[in-house]
């Protein structure tokens, strides 16, 4: 694995410990020579993850559209940023830059970039570990709404399992790194059984 992305919120949240796992997880990154894709924002957790990778001398790569530029504060001490056209752009870079994505506390962006890249790995579009640090919870109502939808027959039990969960960023990264893909075929008009 050489280069995990990391979705996360451009402000720092309400729970110190949001920005502490921000910036452990860099760290560890860092420390495991494992390079860094992210949105490209000095801001928030954002610049707290790659703040931190960065002060462990690791690769950090920002990806941000030209529009965010200067609403997101551009972090301007990366080893490499990418100022982009479109989120999509954004999206469709970052998941090319990356062996495995995390998503640690955020807002309407950060579960929009999680579930993208999911439902890529449900497709079979790519085979890349997505990951959910869930501090004190924080993840759980996402979590839960899997879960209805497994119960719902509308998500197979095996594509729930492609979301790796861990309070910890170093048991996550673990994960990350034994994780094996799920292969399937399904006819396209068919329920999930």
């Amino acid at each position: 694995m050489k280069r995990v992305c990391v979705f996360c919120g451009s402000s720092l949240g309400s729970d110190p410990a949001f920005a502490a796992a921000a910036r452990s997880l860099g760290a560890l990154l860092a420390r495991e020579g494992i390079g860094l894709v992210y949105g490209g924002a000095r801001s928030g957790l954002m610049g707290a993850v790659a703040d931190a990778a960065l002060a462990g001398g690791g690769e950090v790569i920002g990806v941000l559209p030209h529009a965010l530029k200067e609403r997101e504060l551009a972090h301007e001490g990366l080893t490499q940023l990418h100022v982009v056209g479109s989120m999509h752009e954004r999206k469709a870079l970052m998941a090319d830059l990356s062996d495995a994505f995390v998503a640690l506390p955020g807002g309407f962006g950060t579960l929009d970039e999680f579930c993208e890249v999911l439902t890529w790995a449900q497709l079979g579009i790519h085979e890349k570990p997505c990951g959910l640090v869930n501090l004190g919870g924080y993840f759980d109502g996402l979590l839960a709404q899997v879960a209805a939808a497994v119960a719902g027959g509308l998500t197979r039990p095996e594509h729930r399992d492609m979301v790796l969960v861990s309070a910890d960023p170093e048991s996550l990264l673990t994960q990350l790194r034994a994780y094996r893909p799920v292969h399937w075929s399904k006819e396209l008009d068919s329920v999930a059984r």
